[in-house]
């Protein structure tokens, strides 16, 4: 009785190794086709204005202009 119930042990195992093999295959190819799938448009850069002081030198760009 001891081989058939390793054997069945070994089935199991491989069985379980092989399912184990084509999800992980699958999880790649869908990450895959969403690294080849267009991602939304980055967002446009906003037009910089020159903003000028009233010696007519110009102000330089904060942080948060970009």
């Amino acid at each position: 009785m001891a081989v058939s119930r390793s054997t069945f042990g070994k089935r199991q195992k491989e069985r379980a190794r092989q399912e184990k093999q084509a999800e992980k295959a699958q999880r790649k190819a869908q990450r895959k086709l969403q690294q080849d799938e267009p991602t939304a448009a980055p967002e446009a850069p906003k037009d910089l204005t020159v903003k000028y002081d009233e010696d007519g030198v110009p102000e330089g760009f904060g942080f948060h202009d970009f």
